[in-house]
């Protein structure tokens, strides 16, 4: 659990330095917004990640194991690119700024794919909860740093002294992979290229049949979908409520951010207790509810004491929601494609949370702010109709078994 919560921590280290934190370096510097706003590219990476995880599955590094040694190489790289960035100008050299973005958000993607399947690998179905709480926490409190702290000390220091500290951070963060146990490997590794692209599609469908496996796939794009429109839409909203900046970003960065981490928390002891199936019941039913809080203050308005309890209701829920949907995404993966099966399930979670809301702000134009979040409520239903096709209340024995874990039969599949 402490190799989870330090290599979570170098999971979630890069992120903000492509993104938010560098285009406060850009504005800074004088960038123009269209340049600022382009930069955003940089980050597709994140979303094209299963086009190359096939590749750590397949290959294992000379030194530490199949997964540490794969995170040692993408950590060595992003120690080297985060410290390039010191030596970029945003204000004369945009594209070589660009270049060095885009070789971090690529090292940074391929760490997550590496890091994913490290944690799915390690853990026993009983672990998962605690396991996937605890590598979030990890995660958001790297993207606290990252995006708090290197403000804070931008104020005070060169932005490039800044990036130099992140980057020193991120070799620390070599010894905790060096440190970290490695994953009992109980089944053999794909014996080829080929196969490590193929066998995670085939294995996934035959061992959950095509048609539960598809219900699988459209549930992941659904269970968070009306938690992702809110996020997608909070800001906007709270803006127009009449919440200055200063009250938005006290509250949503701090103790919202505060109590997703606690949501995260709880979930993973609850899940340990309750199993999967039942916590993703119950956590996707408060999720959605949640969603009232903010139907409420849209209908009472500006409110302080009520802003401050519906973002922290809202978030405590998503971090329980969180906990439970990581941990069935591991639940979902073979240990010997794991890096690929996560990557492509994860890619699924992301079209819910970055094409789907895309229309957010015309339904709220068309309908305004209380239909919307009560559209919101409606449109999370559908993710939780489909568990009782794959994730009953009463499982026999497990309605999604484990698999790669144990003593399993031969997954060979011959042709």
């Amino acid at each position: 659990m402490a190799a989870l919560l330090f290599l979570g921590f170098a999971s979630g280290l890069p992120l903000f330095l492509t993104s938010r934190t560098l285009q406060s370096w850009m504005t800074v510097e004088g960038v123009d917004l269209a340049s600022i706003g382009a930069f955003s590219l940089v980050g597709v990476p994140y979303s094209l990640k299963f086009l190359w995880s096939p590749l750590i599955d397949r290959y294992m590094p000379p030194f530490l194991g199949r997964r540490r040694g794969w995170l040692v190489i993408t950590q060595v790289g992003l120690t080297l690119a985060i410290a390039a960035m010191a030596l970029q100008n945003p204000a004369q050299a945009l594209q070589l700024l660009a270049v060095n973005a885009l070789l971090i958000a690529f090292l940074s993607a391929s760490q997550d794919i590496a890091f994913d399947a490290y944690r799915t690998d390690v853990l026993e179905e009983r672990e998962m909860g605690a396991g996937a709480a605890v590598a979030v926490l990890g995660y958001r409190v790297a993207l606290l740093l990252t995006g708090s702290l290197a403000l804070i000390l931008a104020d005070r220091i060169p932005w490039t002294a800044v990036y130099l500290c992140l980057a020193g951070l991120m070799a620390i963060s070599i010894v905790f992979s060096i440190w970290a146990p490695e994953p009992i490997l109980r089944d053999r590794p794909p014996s080829s290229l080929a196969e490590a692209i193929k066998m995670p599609f085939l294995e996934f469908f035959q061992r959950s049949g095509l048609f539960q496996g598809i219900a699988i796939l459209v549930f992941i794009v659904l269970y968070k979908l009306g938690d992702a429109l809110v996020n997608n839409m909070s800001l906007p909203f709270l803006l127009q409520a009449g919440f200055s900046q200063t009250d938005i970003g006290a509250i949503q960065g701090g103790m919202g951010l505060l109590a997703t981490i606690v949501g995260v928390l709880a979930g993973g002891a609850v899940l340990s207790q309750l199993g999967i199936n039942r916590s993703l019941w119950i956590f996707g039913g408060l999720q959605a509810v949640s969603n009232l809080t903010y139907l409420i203050l849209a209908q009472i308005g500006r409110n302080y004491p009520f802003m401050v309890v519906a973002i922290n209701i809202e978030n405590f829920c998503a971090g329980l929601g969180t906990a439970a949907f990581v941990a069935f995404l591991m639940s979902l993966c073979n240990q010997r494609f794991s890096a690929t099966q996560f990557a492509l399930l994860s890619s699924l979670m992301a079209v819910s949370r970055d094409i789907l809301v895309a229309p957010a702000g015309r339904i709220v134009e068309l309908t305004g702010w209380t239909t919307f979040f009560l559209l919101t409520l409606i449109v999370a239903l559908p993710g939780l109709l489909l568990l009782p096709l794959f994730a009953p209340w009463h499982p026999r024995p497990l309605a999604v078994p484990r698999p790669g874990l144990g003593d399993v039969e031969d997954s060979d599949h011959s042709e």
